[in-house]
């Protein structure tokens, strides 16, 4: 695997877990996001490259700073 491969697993496991610990569902995240279920869905397994303007919405949305949106990630 590589190190960029990683880093997005590494993000969609930490997205799939901020979004746990708020109690939220893919469906009610993407809402408060403004995107699809399903492309959210593809994010969370690591299948999608999300935009800056994504994950600045989902980083809002969960309620955190983009920085600790990708704490996780180095």
């Amino acid at each position: 695997m590589t190190a960029e491969q990683k880093a997005v697993k590494l993000l969609a496991a930490h997205i799939r877990k901020l979004r746990g610990e708020r109690g939220l569902s893919q469906e009610r995240l993407a809402e408060l996001a403004q995107m699809h279920r399903m492309y959210l869905g593809g994010i969370e397994t690591a299948r999608r490259n999300p935009s800056f303007k994504n994950l600045f919405r989902l980083a809002r949305a969960l309620g955190v700073s983009l920085a600790e949106l990708f704490e996780t990630v180095r």
